[in-house]
């Protein structure tokens, strides 16, 4: 039985990766753009429409079904697939990065956008679609962060003592070129955050744990999310704080078993040789000391 919901869902991200205006997709498609928009709220969508769509957006249509690995070569896509997942996770598991983005302060957002609008300022003739790209995923970022907000699923974020020291070094938006200006918040923010967790980590809150990777740095970041009826498995090399237009790679979702079992063994052995609560709060305010001269 097919899920029109979750196609929907795909559509979206898959139109969002694409780079194509919904009017130019529904124009194609011979329909119009509200009917698009209807398919994406999740509208009966026929299985030829569907094979059209797929053609279009350059994809197989088992994506569009949800069945098989979905691939996004863009930020945008994945970062829009990632919000649809959470919506409805229970539990989310994240394996790498210096923070968790859920758990972030207005600060760290408010950095991001202004290194991201520097950035665009300086770009010239890309000003506008570096603009309107950040826009996009700063759009994105927010909304799933209000999401955490109101659901409050429970969270484990594991993060490397490594990527801290590169996070409180360069700041927020570490590889984005910026002035010395916004470079000055960027690292006051990223200090802020790092403090924050640390924080976290003494009050051990319920529903929020984070645990600290003292040695070898993950190769890879990725999250699995937990919901009543189904799990999936998002493997990242978007970074959320680098600008979307300067950023290449692959990521990928997919809930198959196997792909889940293994990288919950991964996750399982890091947890238990991460520091935790009080500790790991030390060791963090250690590398602020450091960071700080």
């Amino acid at each position: 039985m097919m899920r029109f919901t979750e196609i929907g869902q795909q559509l979206r991200a898959y139109r969002l990766e694409s780079g194509l205006r919904a009017e130019e997709i529904a124009a194609r498609l011979g329909v119009s753009r509200a009917a698009l928009y209807r398919y994406e709220k999740g509208e009966v969508i026929k299985l030829d429409t569907i094979k059209r769509l797929a053609e279009l957006l350059k994809i197989s249509p088992l994506s569009l079904l949800g069945i098989g690995v979905e691939y996004y070569n863009r930020p945008i896509g994945f970062f829009e697939r990632l919000r649809q997942v959470e919506e409805t996770a229970d539990q989310i598991l994240q394996v790498a990065g210096p923070v968790c983005y859920l758990t972030t302060s207005d600060a760290y957002d408010a950095a991001l956008a202004e290194a991201f609008d520097e950035a665009a300022e300086q770009a010239s003739g890309e000003r506008t679609a570096m603009r309107g790209m950040a826009e996009q995923v700063m759009g994105l970022l927010i909304a799933r962060k209000k999401m955490y907000a109101m659901r409050r699923p429970s969270i484990i974020a594991i993060i490397a003592v490594s990527a801290v020291q590169r996070f409180l070094e360069s700041g927020v938006a570490g590889s984005v070129i910026v002035s010395d200006r916004v470079r000055r918040i960027c690292r006051q923010v990223a200090a802020t955050e790092v403090e924050n967790i640390a924080s976290l980590m003494e009050a051990e809150p319920m529903g929020l744990q984070f645990g600290l990777l003292t040695g070898a740095e993950p190769s890879s970041s990725f999250q699995i999310l937990r919901a009543r009826d189904r799990a999936s498995l998002g493997i990242n090399p978007f970074q959320t704080d680098t600008h979307p237009s300067g950023q290449t790679g692959v990521a990928m979702i997919t809930s198959a078993d196997e792909a889940i079992t293994a990288h919950q063994r991964v996750a399982e052995a890091n947890w238990r040789e991460s520091v935790k609560g009080p500790a790991g709060a030390t060791r963090l305010r250690q590398l602020l000391a450091a960071a700080r001269g």
